[in-house]
């Protein structure tokens, strides 16, 4: 009788401690998923791996600029301002001299004409300066990523601006950061191969509709 007892004692405590374990467990678990139900969107330029792929990350120039000089830089300008049709006209300055600094710090000295041009990273139509640290040489010949590639970015990237689906600063920070990756996303996973109209207006030295200045004129 008295070792009945004792056994059923030894069961509810036993129950009980099972019990207290469960618990404490589910009070050490509120805190992580509280904190995680904390943290917010954040507005941090993400790729996956569908859409881009290890090597794009390690390209250099000529397929994407230097960062350390061309980092990139945008004027104070609103979505308002660049969505006016003919801002980019208006806003676009980069007196030759300029040109020839920026070839000189990439060490292009000699080049064909067509071959490259000096490009804004950040697109005049997102914002971008006229500042040396957003100049680049871009090349044409380089595959599959070139300027016209980089060209179907901007336009995409400013139509997402102006429809609202998209904010300006992280337009920016996407084609500033790695606009191959950019394209990947916002475009296609890879470029299309040029039409036969690319390739005619390849060879009579085709200047994109971002930059209306002849590149074969700078000497």
């Amino acid at each position: 009788m008295a070792e009945g007892r004792i056994r059923s004692a030894i069961a509810r405590c036993a129950r009980r401690g099972f019990a207290v374990s469960i618990l404490a467990s589910l009070a050490w678990a509120r805190p992580a998923s509280a904190q995680q139900d904390q943290v917010g969107p954040t507005h941090t330029f993400r790729t996956s791996a569908t859409t881009s792929t290890q090597s794009d990350t390690a390209l250099r120039f000529p397929f994407v600029p230097d960062p350390a000089k061309t980092p990139g830089a945008a004027l104070q300008v609103t979505a308002k301002d660049i969505c006016v049709p003919g801002y980019s006209k208006r806003v676009r300055d980069v007196p030759i001299d300029v040109k020839r600094r920026v070839y000189a710090s990439y060490g292009i000295h000699t080049r064909e004409p067509g071959e490259y041009e000096i490009d804004h990273l950040i697109s005049l139509q997102l914002g971008g300066s006229n500042s040396v640290r957003n100049l680049w040489p871009e090349s044409f010949r380089t595959s599959p990523w070139n300027a016209y590639v980089k060209d179907a970015l901007e336009d995409e990237l400013h139509r997402r601006v102006c429809a609202g689906t998209l904010d300006l600063t992280k337009a920016q920070r996407i084609i500033a950061q790695n606009w191959v990756m950019g394209y990947r996303i916002y475009v296609r996973p890879n470029p299309r191969p040029p039409g036969r109209r690319m390739r005619r207006r390849t060879r009579r030295q085709y200047v994109p509709r971002s930059h209306p200045n002849t590149e074969s004129r700078v000497p």
